[in-house]
């Protein structure tokens, strides 16, 4: 992953986007972490599963970077990009950015490794299709 000074614009490919709304805020008014990890998490999958061309589990956050609070009203971006494929396993960086009315520009909020893994329809590990 890359430090938050490093690049201006975000790593990897637009997974998804959405709105952050009250009803997912804190007491302070910014946006849950949990939720903001979550949105991640959905991300990741809908990449790992294009990869995997099928179902994926999340089976590890490595890592995750807290660097900004997310206020209510600002466009979420999760961008991905592939950080290794295993036999079964698929290791995402994922960055959240994000957009309001009061930046005239992106800003990365938060970091992340997942790792998923290929799963078959009983849920038991599957090896990740080549190409």
């Amino acid at each position: 992953m890359q430090n938050i000074n490093e690049s201006p614009t975000p790593i990897g490919q637009l997974i998804s986007q959405t709105i952050a709304m009250p009803r997912e805020t804190n007491a302070n008014g910014d946006i849950f972490g949990g939720w903001l990890l979550s949105q991640m998490d959905l991300a990741g999958a809908i990449l790992a599963g294009r990869i995997a061309k099928g179902r994926v589990a999340t089976v590890a956050i490595s890592s995750m970077s807290f660097l900004s609070p997310v206020p209510v009203g600002a466009v979420v971006g999760c961008y991905a990009s592939t950080t290794s494929v295993g036999t079964s396993s698929i290791k995402i960086s994922i960055e959240a950015w994000i957009n309001d009315d009061h930046r005239a520009e992106l800003c990365k909020v938060t970091e992340g490794e997942f790792v998923f893994v290929a799963i078959d329809d009983s849920g038991n590990t599957r090896t990740v299709p080549n190409g």
